[in-house]
């Protein structure tokens, strides 16, 4: 579907601008929701963290035990280990000061934490009430995914596309900052598609699995769960690390987006419609 906006005077030069449906209502529907579930369950998910910032592999994991990733403080300093590796971090993580002057030993700050003061319960009630929306939501995009189409339309690998020239010709136009114009501007890259599908059909569903294997409750009623991960703090482990691949997605898609065009791509978004970029006289 195109739409030709208002053309330009004969006299000028510039070629008329194209408009193009992009994006459908419910791709922009579980954009925004999505947006807002995955920030509150990070920083819900860090207030649950501070009650034990350390993480642990197998079955068990206690204070006594070697945890291979953990957020603490000294009298004096905050620090983040991972295995024997140890940075200072006072300040920022492990020991900082809040905006009262009041110095605490957190592992994450007030700021980044839902809720902003230390409280377990009120951190796990905001967690488990937007996973239900993220586990409904993803569901149903799933469904409406592979039912209406976007799957096939927008995500499918062409066969030419898993050309590894092809592949390290995206790789090289990223990192060139060379953006698609004209009809393929239209179009999602191979970058893009992988990343998504990526996103969508493993990293998040693997969230919401090693979510459920954390529950006691779920444990007694699908403890085949604790075997496909190893354990209960094998699943946390993977969770965390999970949540921050996550976070790395949300910073590169928000700096591709910047850099590609931030009006043209939040209007896309919102109404569907993304102008294309006009291609260079050759």
């Amino acid at each position: 579907m195109v739409e030709a906006e208002t053309p330009v005077a004969p006299s000028e030069t510039a070629p008329s601008p194209t408009r193009v449906y992009r994006h459908r209502l419910p791709v922009r529907i579980w954009h925004w929701v999505n947006a807002v579930t995955l920030l509150v369950l990070l920083m819900s998910g860090l207030m649950i963290f501070n009650a034990h910032p350390r993480l642990y592999w197998g079955q068990y994991g206690a204070n006594d035990d070697y945890a291979w990733f953990a957020i603490g403080s000294t009298p004096d300093t905050g620090y983040v280990r991972i295995g024997a590796a140890r940075v200072e971090t006072t300040g920022v993580l492990g020991r900082w000061t809040d905006a009262e002057g009041v110095e605490k030993t957190w592992a994450f700050p007030g700021w980044a934490t839902i809720p902003t003061s230390y409280s377990l319960a009120d951190g796990r009630r905001w967690h488990l009430l937007f996973a239900w929306v993220l586990a409904i939501s993803l569901t149903l995009y799933m469904l409406w995914t592979a039912i209406g189409g976007h799957l096939k339309k927008d995500l499918h690998v062409r066969r030419d596309e898993w050309s590894p020239r092809h592949i390290w010709h995206d790789i090289k136009d990223h990192a060139r900052l060379r953006f698609p114009t004209g009809e393929a501007a239209a179009r999602y890259n191979i970058l893009q598609k992988l990343s998504y599908i990526g996103v969508i059909f493993i990293l998040l569903p693997l969230m919401i699995a090693t979510g459920l294997t954390m529950s006691p409750a779920i444990n007694a009623g699908a403890p085949w769960l604790l075997d496909l991960f190893g354990g209960r703090q094998s699943a946390r482990s993977i969770h965390f690390i999970g949540a921050w691949v996550l976070v790395a997605f949300f910073l590169v898609h928000i700096l591709m987006v910047l850099l590609a065009g931030p009006v043209n791509e939040l209007r896309s978004m919102v109404t569907g419609w993304f102008r294309l970029p006009v291609e260079k006289a050759k």
